[in-house]
């Protein structure tokens, strides 16, 4: 019996953002541009150049990070590349949340890749996610393991989701339920924990 995997794109993630978070990451990789990886700097101009409009520049990339806020958490909607390296650059900025992420999720068992993986390079997020483990059981888990840290849900939600390159759309083990009852699968449209 083979197991079957589907993916949705990485823009797909906009619909458990919310906007004013969505352009807080943005932020952070934009303003951590300079200090990132040529490689990674060098994806994020590509995208940029290929996806953001900004009024009066011919060349996005030429624009001040502040005039490409906006347009950028608007392409992050539609651009599933640009999200792809939008989210590499924002888990490289934060570092130590991304390693502690990791190791949590691997604490309770998740199958996760690598750390020091490309995740860009992957066609999307997976949509199962593991039973009872939803976005609060995470943060008081991170919580309970990091007392010391100061971070916010959402980063550890977003790390979390980027990380273990999952969306909560379908719980693990939730699909024999649904065969048994009327209901159908998940409404894409409507996330079950939005970031």
């Amino acid at each position: 019996m083979s197991k079957q995997v589907s993916f949705l794109p990485f823009h797909a993630l906009s619909r458990f953002m919310r906007d004013d978070y969505r352009q807080t990451v943005v932020r952070a990789a934009l303003n951590a541009l300079p200090t990132l990886p040529n490689d990674l700097r060098s994806a994020i101009d590509k995208q940029t150049k290929r996806h953001v409009q900004v009024p009066g520049f011919r060349n996005s990339v030429k624009a001040p990070t502040s005039l490409k806020i906006k347009p950028m958490a608007e392409a992050f909607e539609k651009r599933a590349d640009l999200v792809g390296v939008i989210l590499s650059a924002w888990a490289e900025v934060q570092s130590d949340l991304r390693q502690r992420v990791y190791d949590l999720l691997i604490e309770r068992d998740w199958e996760v890749l690598p750390i020091e993986a490309d995740r860009t390079k992957l066609p999307g997020f997976l949509t199962k996610w593991p039973a009872n483990e939803d976005f609060d059981v995470l943060n008081e888990a991170f919580k309970a393991k990091y007392p010391e840290v100061e971070v916010t849900t959402d980063d550890v939600s977003l790390m979390s989701v980027w990380i273990s390159t999952r969306l909560p759309l379908e719980v693990e083990g939730e699909e024999d339920d649904h065969e048994e009852s009327e209901e159908t699968s998940p409404d894409p449209e409507s996330p079950t924990s939005t970031l």
